[in-house]
């Protein structure tokens, strides 16, 4: 009978011990934190579906997307449709894989050399726009060392 009680006691000190180390605050609102559901049916109900969020792109990423469409807006806007679609389809193929729609947009630029405007205002501005896509391309070539390395 002794060896009862002095288990008991021994018990009861150390919850006490661990109730002390733990907090009394945190025990309390863990215990409240606990309640059974209403139904016994929330047990079994599938949880709510979480929305997926695509990866954030990368700024160069995004800076060479820009200057695609800037550039296949202008040139659907000049009656140039097929190659501005291919513009178009080689930045989408970007967002899924980077690197097939890197290539895809330089492969298209090497194309858009043979388009000639007869105002010499839009030749510009085509040529300007290209520039800025080449470099944007070429950048994030770079930064995904893509291009062979050169030698100085």
């Amino acid at each position: 009978m002794l060896d009862a009680i002095v288990a008991v006691v021994v018990v009861l000190l150390i919850a006490a011990g661990v109730l002390v180390m733990v907090g009394p605050g945190s025990v309390i609102r863990r215990i409240r934190a606990v309640r059974r559901p209403t139904r016994i049916r929330a047990l079994f109900e599938p949880g709510k579906p979480r929305e997926v969020v695509p990866p954030a792109l990368n700024q160069k990423t995004q800076r060479v997307l820009v200057a695609a469409a800037r550039l296949a807006n202008w040139l659907r806007a000049h009656g140039h449709e097929e190659v501005a679609r291919e513009i178009r389809n080689a930045a989408a193929r970007t967002a899924g894989n980077e690197a097939a729609g890197l290539y895809a947009l330089q492969t298209t630029l090497r194309r858009i050399r043979v388009v000639n405007i007869s105002d010499s205002s839009s030749q510009e501005r085509l040529k300007a726009l290209v520039t800025e896509l080449r470099t944007a391309v070429q950048d994030r070539f770079e930064q995904l060392e893509l291009l062979p390395f050169r030698r100085p």
